[in-house]
């Protein structure tokens, strides 16, 4: 599986993330704390990655990803109950658009964390 060790290094960061804060607060802190937990873990990472969206050659539109792991893995954060079908297409999306090869949805809005790994379909 492409970049296994490195989702499997975030996932371990959401599940200490989940376990030091629990659920409860808003995406915006668990982005932060994702962010501290990447970086004590010697992994490289930038939040609010703006990434644009083109269509035969013109900008179309922008998007902001949550976290860009070592410039190969985007990462959705969600503090939701559920995930929705929604929510796994906007990660789906985001890879076709950027050519980044793997993304994961990770929901922090149960006493749970609740994750998906997707990777981008060959066009």
């Amino acid at each position: 599986m492409l970049y296994s060790d490195l989702t499997r290094a975030v996932i371990g960061c959401a599940f200490d993330v989940q376990n030091e804060l629990g659920s409860g607060f808003l995406e915006s802190v668990y982005e932060k704390a994702m962010l501290v937990a990447l970086e004590k873990a010697g992994i490289s990472a930038r939040s609010q990655v703006p990434i644009g969206v083109h269509f035969r050659g013109q900008l179309v539109g922008d998007f902001y990803a949550d976290l860009l792991v070592d410039e190969k893995v985007i990462v959705e954060l969600k503090a939701v109950e559920r995930l929705t079908p929604q929510h796994k297409a906007q990660v789906i999306n985001y890879l076709n658009a950027t050519g980044i090869p793997v993304g994961l949805l990770i929901n922090f809005g149960s006493p749970k964390v609740d994750f998906q790994r997707f990777t981008r379909s060959k066009s």
